[in-house]
């Protein structure tokens, strides 16, 4: 090097330090930018829920949105909490899992190690556009919560449960349905049952606890952030029966500020004959509401079975119970004695509340079994337990427990 050359690079190093120097753009080789490998995957994977307006606490959509919080991310997907997704990888392909690949996750963990870079602005993809109206189509029913719920400020609400009629004069078959939020940013999740009507007036005042029996076979979507329709393909219907009422738990957040909510659900009316054998029906596995937790059990077991008596294929499940509920597994078992486990959710979490839609439904020929395991951690050392002291039983309020297995099927010999 020339004593010239070695004279200008003494001066570009001591402008650097002392911050005069221009950046020069290039980025250090090998380390992902944001532009080019991170934002095509907050975009396929993450920003449904992390954009403005959404139940997400902040905006991932660009650079100087995600900069800040780029430790974090790293820290929420390498341990798999973000994306939420409860089930044991491995087990069964499901196609509603938003799980990120490995690649993906080695991508951010690298980008994050790296300084974070943004990149070239022209590497960066256009952001992705969300459809404002229904993603089912133009529904052709749609029933509304009666009044808005002006969810508070601040604090913690409790579950709460709405009766929405529906007006049904008759029963109708549909082929898909959905939630919409009347406000995204304070809907955490919707459970919905369809429940027979009866002669009690309904309001729009909400209650602490369910009040009435689901209607077997009925069916309507669920709401978790992410994913609020429901559909299983052609020929696939559920029948709402005329007289029918939603039933909606609904799990509210707050954000600093009142804000109203009036949530809806739309349907879309089935096509052509409906077929029977080919009907998609909703079920229960329940263990019972007999059981007693004792204090301080870590590990309280809960099995419910539910035989089939004719052939069926399940299509997907959701698990439900309240704060103590620690793990949950579906399996099959065929009249010869195989078993095929459906789902495992090993660490189950009461704010998550998944339907985990399998990607290939599983056969169960006449005589099958749906064997459910529960386990429920009633210990101090469940950081969400109200109350390791307390013998628990079942019951509606969050406090008390449930031991549910949700599931859907379709009933026949071809899925």
């Amino acid at each position: 090097m020339t004593r010239s050359a070695e004279a200008r690079g003494r001066a570009v190093l001591l402008l650097f330090f002392l911050g005069l120097a221009t950046d020069t753009g290039a980025e250090p080789a090998g380390v992902p930018t944001f532009t080019r490998d991170v934002a095509p995957i907050l975009y396929e994977h993450c920003v449904a829920c992390h954009r403005p307006g959404q139940i997400a606490p902040m905006s991932l959509i660009t650079y100087g949105e995600t900069r800040p919080w780029a430790r974090a991310i790293k820290l929420k997907v390498e341990t798999r909490e973000m994306p939420p997704w409860n089930a044991q990888h491995g087990i069964q392909a499901y196609k509603n899992d938003p799980s990120l690949p490995q690649a993906a996750v080695d991508t951010i963990s690298a980008w994050v190690d790296g300084g974070a870079p943004e990149g070239n602005a022209a590497d960066l993809p256009e952001a992705p556009t969300f459809p404002e109206g229904w993603s089912i189509g133009e529904p052709d029913y749609v029933f509304t919560m009666i009044e808005p719920y002006v969810v508070p400020a601040g604090g913690t609400v409790p579950y709460l449960y709405f009766d929405v009629p529906t007006g049904l004069t008759e029963d109708i078959f549909i082929s898909a349905s959905e939630v919409r939020p009347g406000d995204p940013r304070v809907v955490h999740h919707v459970t919905t049952a369809v429940v027979p009507g009866d002669d009690v007036p309904v309001n729009g005042t909400p209650k602490l606890e369910r009040t009435r029996t689901p209607v077997e076979g009925a069916r309507l979507s669920q709401y978790v952030p992410n994913n609020s329709r429901w559909g299983f393909g052609e020929g696939m219907i559920a029948r709402l029966p005329a007289g029918a009422l939603i039933e909606a738990e609904m799990h509210y957040t707050t954000v600093g500020s009142p804000v109203a909510d009036q949530t809806s659900w739309g349907v879309v009316l089935a096509q052509g004959p409906v077929s029977e054998p080919r009907l998609s029906k909703g079920g229960i596995v329940s263990a019972g509401e007999q059981f007693v937790i004792p204090p301080h059990n870590p590990n309280f077991e809960l099995v419910g079975r539910r035989i089939f008596l004719q052939d069926a294929f399940l299509l997907d499940m959701a698990p439900h119970m309240h704060s103590r509920g620690k793990d949950m597994t579906y399996t099959v078992v065929r009249p010869g004695g195989e078993r095929v486990v459906a789902l495992s959710v090993p660490k189950y979490d009461f704010n998550w509340q998944h339907i985990y839609e399998l990607a290939q439904p599983i056969f169960m020929p006449k005589g099958s079994l749906l064997e459910v395991v529960m386990h429920f951690d009633n210990s101090a050392g469940n950081r969400d337990n109200p109350d390791p002291n307390a013998e628990v039983r079942f019951g509606d309020q969050t406090w008390e427990e449930m031991a549910f297995g949700f599931y859907s099927y379709a009933e026949g010999a071809s899925p």
